[in-house]
């Protein structure tokens, strides 16, 4: 494969419209189309089992089983309303999908349950998950949310800054960010690095994916 694509619950259901369209039609329009999967955060339905939790206090494995279902819903509705995509739940069933000239989306639901090697956490969200699944699939990462990518401190503030390149290693201390906080150990893990950008502006999606220069943060495991 040559990307996994991960786009962030918060853009959608609009902005994660809009940007797999973009993507499909820049395939289509390829001599020799990547090769690309797309999965899902669990956007506002994860955020709900997060509230709840803290009033009720699931187990973490009821917490963690729930919100990766939450990336299915919303991965089976987006591939409702995008044309050439289409959701999948097997690894076997992307290569079918790819084959018939659609681009397959992942709802990792079945594949993480059979799987289980990741903790049981919110330290583990569905970037994580994507990671775990990219190196899987031998596919580069890119996690697409909204924000540019990752800042020297909180965004909100005048004086952040967007930085171009971290190493996962100082990731690991760096507190808050746009991604989650297991992820900089899994790319140390698997030796691979992964890009944050911003789906809202799908045309720096569009950039990396044809190796040219976009704004963004690539975090490198390597």
């Amino acid at each position: 494969m040559d990307w996994l694509i991960k786009i962030g619950g918060s853009l959608f259901p609009e902005k994660a419209i809009k940007l797999c369209e973009a993507v499909i039609a820049l395939n289509d329009s390829l001599e020799s189309p990547k090769k690309i999967v797309f999965i899902c955060g669990g956007g506002g339905f994860a955020n709900k089992i997060r509230n709840y939790n803290r009033d009720i206090h699931f187990s973490d494995t009821a917490n963690h089983n729930s919100a990766i279902m939450c990336m299915d819903i919303v991965g089976t509705l987006l591939a409702d309303k995008v044309k050439g995509l289409e959701s999948v739940k097997s690894l076997d069933m992307i290569d079918l999908v790819l084959k018939q000239g659609k681009l397959p989306l992942l709802n990792p639901s079945a594949l993480i349950e059979s799987h289980d090697v990741l903790e049981h956490s919110w330290r583990v969200t569905s970037d994580s998950i994507a990671m775990y699944i990219a190196d899987l699939i031998k596919a580069k990462l890119l996690i697409a949310t909204d924000v540019d990518g990752i800042y020297t401190h909180d965004p909100c503030q005048d004086d952040a800054k967007l930085i171009k390149i971290i190493s996962a290693k100082k990731l690991l201390n760096f507190g808050e960010t746009s991604v989650d906080e297991f992820l900089p150990e899994l790319l140390l893990k698997y030796k691979s690095n992964c890009y944050v950008v911003n789906g809202k502006y799908p045309e720096r999606v569009i950039s990396i994916i044809k190796g040219k220069r976009s704004k963004y943060t690539l975090i490198g495991g390597i």
